[in-house]
Formats: C-alpha cells, structure tokens, sequence
C-alpha cells in the first residue's frame, strides 16, 4: 500500500485502505469519464463561458490536470492575472515588512508536516513556494497582511497549480472576493458565517441547533476551522478539492452547503451527545468515515440535502447576524 497519497499527504496508521481501494476503483471509472468530456469542452483552447453546462460539470468535478487552469479562469485570477504582468514579482522584490515576514516564517514549519512535498528534505521544497506567495500576498493586501489559515490555503494552492503566480492570484481570488472579509483582524466575515451557519441550522435541523442552545455551544467551536481551512485538514483531499471547484465557481455559499450536509446526514448521531465535551466530539467524528471519503456521492448530497439555499437568503442572514455581533462588540 502506498504510505503517501498523490498529493503529498502521509496517510494516517488507522487508514482503512481496503475501503479506499473500493471507492476509488469505481471513483477512477468516472475520473476516466469526466476527463474526456473536459478535454472536449476545453478543445484545446483553454478557454470557458460561465454557462450552466460549466456549471454542472464543475459540480460533478474536474479533473486534476485541467483544475488549476479551470479555477484560473471561472474565480477571474486568469483575467487579473493577465492584466498585471509582473505585478507579482514586484511585490517579492520590494520593501518588506519585517513582522510579517516573522509571522510568516513561524507558520512554514506547520503548515502540512505530515506532506512530504513540504519537508525540507523534499525537492523542490514547496516550503520555499508557499513563503513567497504569503509574503506577496501580505504586501498585496495590507489590511489582511497574514494570519493562520492562509498558510494551508496557499499551500493546497501550490500543490494543485505548481505554479507561485498563479497560486498568488487564486489566493487573492478568495480572501478578496469569494470569502466575505474571514481574515482581516477582526475577522468578521468568518464570526458572521458562523453565526449565519447557526440560524440556516435552526431552519434546516432545528433538533440541532436545539441541542446546541440547550449545552451552551458556540458554532465557533465546533465549525470555525471548517470556514478558515476550508475543510482542509477536516475532509479527505479529494473531497476538499471537489468542494473548491465548485467554491471558485459558485461562491462561498457552497460553505454552507457543505456544513449543512454534514450536519443533517449525521443528525441522529449528534443528538446522542448528552454534554458539551460530548458534542464537540460528534462535531469531530461526523468529518471522517466513507460518507465523506466517498467524494463523488458526498458532493451529490451538498446540492440536494440542503434543500434551497439562495445567495438572497445567506445576504439577509449575513446582515442580521453582523449587526448583532457588532452591537456585542
């Protein structure tokens, strides 16, 4: 059995690989399919309209060797890319902020330790790839400048593009436009979400959220690094990378989507939990098993479980639940 997946990551001693191999035998059939039906959509001119056949091929995955070229162009980092040529090595090669860069440097050693690509042995070392898409970054939005969660984002971004500059403009795709305001210091777009998260909860589980007031939970303590990683770390990779498909795609409502569905699949197992301590370890558990790994069927459910879940009623949520938290603030 193979100790390190195809991306880098070492696979945990209690990895069930005889599973795995199931799922990923017949997962491999529909790769199969799907990249053939890319390589016609694309014909060898690389270029998409957003249209709903993109849309539903996006949903149903896209295939590895197009995904950095399909995020590039449906997120629009293709477009600013484009009309900023050099722009990202000005900013390496300019005045640095030395605190940043501390920062920064700290977080490299603990960013992935159990992916061999970022290993200082490992070459290339990504390590050195993810420093400088972090330290231009920083210098490119100084209201965000860095903070934790972006090192795992950027480097997931480095392994799927293999490519800095791109990587760069990918990074700057979501922290600027697809995730509303989840890094700046106060980190108030993250806090709203949550909160948002809660209220779609009562409406869609309401046993749930139920539970939750009823122990005292915050959501921040169970669902805030499913927001700031964006489930890396949390779900296995191929699922976090179908998700981000259809995030670049279709906007941070897929977020929702996702938590919504991992919660009401797993509803009678979190309403056993009978304490606090006790649903904090649901909220653990309910991210692992084949349900999750199985990615094809998983991203099925996130587009039908939920039920309806308009942009509209998410905008109406995230105004509400900000000015509640600014008027405790």
């Amino acid at each position: 059995f193979c100790r390190v997946d195809p991306y880098g990551f070492e696979r945990p001693e209690d990895f069930d690989y005889a599973s795995y191999e199931a799922f990923f035998s017949r997962y491999l059939v529909v790769l199969t399919r799907r990249a053939i039906k890319w390589s016609k959509l694309l014909k060898g001119n690389n270029s998409i309209q957003k249209s709903l056949k993109v849309k539903r091929y996006i949903r149903k995955g896209i295939p590895n060797e197009h995904r950095a070229l399909v995020w590039m162009i449906v997120s629009g980092a293709q477009t600013n890319m484009e009309q900023n040529p050099g722009y990202y090595h000005r900013l390496l090669e300019g005045e640095k902020n030395a605190k940043l860069l501390e920062a920064i440097k700290t977080d490299m050693n603990r960013t992935f330790p159990d992916n061999v690509k970022f290993r200082k042995t490992a070459d290339p070392c990504l390590q050195h790839a993810l420093y400088n898409v972090l330290v231009a970054y920083g210098h490119h939005n100084k209201a965000v400048g860095y903070c934790q969660g972006m090192n795992f984002i950027a480097g997931y971004l480095i392994l799927i593009t293999k490519n800095e500059e791109e990587s760069f403009w990918l990074l700057d795709a979501l922290i600027g436009r697809i995730l509303p305001d989840y890094y700046s210091p106060a980190m108030l777009g993250l806090k709203t979400d949550q909160e948002v998260l809660g209220e779609l909860v009562k409406m869609k589980v309401p046993a749930v959220a139920e539970l939750m007031e009823r122990h005292g939970v915050m959501w921040t303590l169970v669902v805030s690094r499913w927001f700031i990683c964006l489930f890396i770390d949390i779900l296995p990779v191929e699922t976090v990378l179908r998700i981000w498909d259809c995030l670049f795609y279709e906007g941070s409502k897929i977020i929702f989507r996702v938590a919504l569905t991992l919660i009401k699949q797993n509803q009678a197992f979190i309403l056993e939990a009978t304490n606090f301590p006790d649903i904090c370890e649901k909220f653990k558990q309910i991210t692992k098993g084949t349900f999750v790994t199985e990615c094809h069927s998983f991203m099925q459910k996130i587009f039908t479980d939920p039920g309806s879940l308009s942009m509209t009623t998410i905008n109406k949520l995230r105004e509400t639940c900000r000015e509640k938290l600014l008027s405790q603030g």
